[in-house]
């Protein structure tokens, strides 16, 4: 009887140290054998997929031509910046920017094999805001009027408010292919 109770508990036992909450993960030695904690990130989280949706609504009208919806889910305030350094301040001044842009000097837009990851970042690690970020990666297909194309990958970061308007957004591009395909000026 006592083997048949030693087996009983020790089997509940195996099953109990098994038997952990997926959000657990293993510390210790490097054989992955060791006490069990749970793993928070105190700096960021995954955010609603809503903002995936954003995205790509986004992108699909600016391939249209449509700039005002493009544009509709910015704030007033909000800030354009490229990864040189340049940026455009105000929606009317974006607006006006890109409008220009898409009208005059790209004849065709397209972006594919989007990949957007939307977080919340708690504490920052170093300039970012706290918030909202939608942080995407995709393909551009470009035309110009010259009868030049472009194509590249894209790395878009898109604050948003409370409001859930855009109010920060950082580009980073190549600006060579696009310079050898635009029309100069």
């Amino acid at each position: 009887m006592k083997k048949l109770l030693f087996w009983g508990m020790s089997s509940l036992f195996f099953i109990a140290c098994n038997n952990q909450p997926a959000d657990e993960k293993k510390s210790g030695d490097e054989s992955g054998k060791g006490q069990t904690t749970a793993y928070v990130n105190p700096s960021a989280e995954f955010a609603d997929p809503k903002y995936i949706e954003m995205g790509k609504q986004a992108l699909a009208a600016l391939s249209a031509g449509d700039v005002d919806g493009w544009l509709k889910n910015y704030a007033d305030n909000a800030v354009y910046v490229w990864n040189s350094g340049d940026s455009i301040s105000g929606k009317a001044a974006i607006t006006a920017y890109w409008k220009k842009r898409r009208m005059e000097v790209i004849d065709s837009l397209t972006f594919s094999n989007h990949v957007f990851l939307p977080i919340n970042v708690k504490q920052p690690q170093s300039v970012e805001q706290p918030g909202i970020w939608l942080l995407g990666w995709y393909q551009v297909n470009a035309k110009y009027k010259s009868g030049k194309s472009m194509t590249q990958w894209m790395h878009v970061d898109m604050h948003f408010n409370a409001n859930d308007k855009v109010d920060r957004v950082i580009q980073y591009i190549d600006r060579v292919p696009i310079n050898a395909a635009a029309p100069s000026n």
